[in-house]
Formats: C-alpha cells, structure tokens, sequence
C-alpha cells in the first residue's frame, strides 16, 4: 500500500499518520476481544505504518488504554502519537456484572462518573498515564461534553490549556459524536484539534456546515472517526447498524445505492468512506477501529486503492453526493502531502 503521509495538529507540531487506530474495539467494544488478540492487533496496525493511536478510559473501562499502552511501550517513545481522553473518571466497583450496558464486553471492574472540573481533568489524566504506563500522551480530549458543555468551557478546558502551557501534553481538544460543539471549541478556545466522530462520512456531511469551514479558516485539526457509521457503510444490508442503532430503511436503501454506484468503478465502498474525508482541507486523519489483525489489514488495504474522480462524479449525478462536497485526489495521500 502507499506509505501513509503525515501531517500535524494544527500549530502544535505533533505529527500523526493519515490513518489512525482508534482502540475502542481491543477493549471489548459489543464482543470480547481477547489480551493475546488485541496485542496482535495493535501490532498490525504499527507495522502497516500507523503511528496515531487513540484510547479513552470509557473503552472497557479502562482495558483499551491498558492493552494499547502494553504494546507501544514495546516501541520508540518518539516514534508514535498517542491521544487519551478526559471526562469520566473510573470509580472501583466490587459488585460484579458485566459493561454491557455501556457497550463493552468486559467485567464491569469499574463505573464511570461525570467530572469535568479542573480536578476531574488531572485526575483522569494521571489515572489513564497509569493504565497506558507511560510518561506522557501528545493530545488529550474533552471526551462527550454534550451534557456539560458549561462546565467543559468555564473549567476542564482552562485545565488543559494550564497542562498545555506547563508542557504536560502537547495537544489539546474535544473529541464528540456532534459538530456543534466542536465548532464552538474551534472558534472560541485555543485547541489544536477536535474528534468528530460520525458527521463527516458518505452518508452525513453534518461537519461541513460550520465545523470544517471554521477550522480551515483557523488552522486547527480535525481528526475523524466513525467513517463507517458504526457499521452500514461497511456492509449495507437490511439489519446493519447506524450510529449504534438499527439503521431506518431509507439509509439502507441509500447505502445499497452507493455501493452499486462504486462497484461500478471496481472500488468497495469501504475504500470510498475511508478515502472520502480526505477531500476536505481541515481534515489531518481518520481514525479506523478495529478487534483483528485481519482488520487492521483490511482497512489499510482499502486506504491503499486508487479511487478515480469518475467514482465521485457519478456519486452526485445520481444524487448520492452533493455537489458542494469536497473529494479527494484519485491516489491515497494526494490531498496530504
């Protein structure tokens, strides 16, 4: 495949690769995944040349960040980009059970609790450098603020800019399932990136409205996750997941439609998601999640493969695109150089 280019967050100087491993599925994310697996994942993922990582204490209650942080200890420290997230701080929890209920297939060891204050932030931070036994991470999120964005603004954000300005971490954002917000924190705080998972794909342009103009326009990062939906636009079929629920008839209906359209060109419509944010300026990585090795190689395979700008156009004369959307280049990494 094509050597994965690197760009960095905004005006921090921290580098990361155009795809990013994001670790929420090697911490039991809907089914268990086990240590031995999840390492060998890990290490797929570095040797397709991945460098970004991303982890959050609420992946499995903490077992991401301890199995992801197994691994790249094995590794030169200056080698790769690491971020974690801040928000929920893990509490012990001795009463059994599972995570279920939360999404993760892990026994329920902890349980999570809301703390976006200035404390809260420290906290979660020395905790998750404890799991992940490192000395540091390079970026560090405000993780779902959607019910606190006061708190998040007045407290947790002054927070990471101290530990910013002290040198403590590198980088600074939010990371979040919204565009909203996350342009609220481009405009009105000094962050070098934002995580907007699921507004920026095939099937949702959300992030285009004010998101990805306003951090064009001030050289601040957006990385993406949830490229795929949660699940419909890598295998579009009645039954199949969007955004972690059954996806309605018309959405399926839609995704079925551009499948067709892609196949057309030769290219799986996994290669059209992954490769379709990369037509915006703003954007500096996507992540990819994943539970295998057998993953991690699929989606560097589908990274890897030219998309022609015949795809794209037939995409909108169908109406399966809108015109205004950005695409990409037809090799990978054309847009990042």
């Amino acid at each position: 495949m094509a050597r994965l280019p690197i760009r960095t967050l905004g005006r921090s100087g921290v580098p990361v690769t155009a795809l990013g491993f994001g670790a929420a599925a090697i911490g039991g994310l809907f089914e268990d995944v086990g240590e031995d697996e999840a390492a060998a994942t890990v290490e797929a993922a570095w040797n397709a040349g991945i460098r970004y990582f991303d982890t959050a204490p609420h992946y499995g209650v903490g077992l991401s960040e301890r199995r992801l942080g197994a691994v790249l200890r094995s590794k030169p420290r200056d080698q790769y980009t690491v971020s974690t997230k801040v928000g929920r701080v893990l509490v012990p929890h001795a009463g059994g059970g599972d995570d279920r209920a939360n999404g993760f297939a892990v026994p329920a060891t902890h349980t999570r609790r809301w703390d976006f204050s200035a404390d809260g932030v420290r906290r979660s931070l020395e905790d998750s450098l404890t799991r992940l036994g490192l000395d540091r991470v390079d970026l560090v999120l405000l993780h779902d603020p959607d019910d606190h964005e006061e708190q998040a603004f007045r407290e947790a954000y002054p927070a990471l800019e101290e530990l910013r300005s002290q040198g403590v971490v590198r980088a600074i954002g939010a990371g979040m399932n919204q565009s909203r917000m996350l342009a609220r924190f481009v405009t009105d705080t000094d962050v070098d990136a934002v995580l907007c998972a699921g507004r920026y794909t095939l099937l949702d342009q959300e992030a285009l409205g004010t998101l990805l103009p306003s951090a064009a326009a001030s050289g601040k990062s957006v990385l993406v996750g949830g490229i795929f939906n949660s699940g419909l636009l890598a295998d579009p079929r009645p039954g199949a997941t969007y955004d972690y629920a059954a996806a309605p008839e018309a959405l399926v209906g839609r995704a079925l439609r551009m499948r067709a359209v892609t196949e057309e060109f030769g290219v799986p419509l996994r290669s059209a998601a992954l490769r379709f944010p990369f037509g915006h300026c703003a954007i500096t990585s996507v992540l990819v999640g994943a539970r295998s090795a057998d993953q991690v190689r699929d989606a560097t395979s589908f990274y890897g493969r030219p998309v022609p700008d015949a795809m794209w156009e037939a995409l909108r004369e169908r109406g399966l695109l809108p015109g205004a959307v950005p695409v990409p280049d037809d090799e990978p990494g054309g847009s990042l150089s």
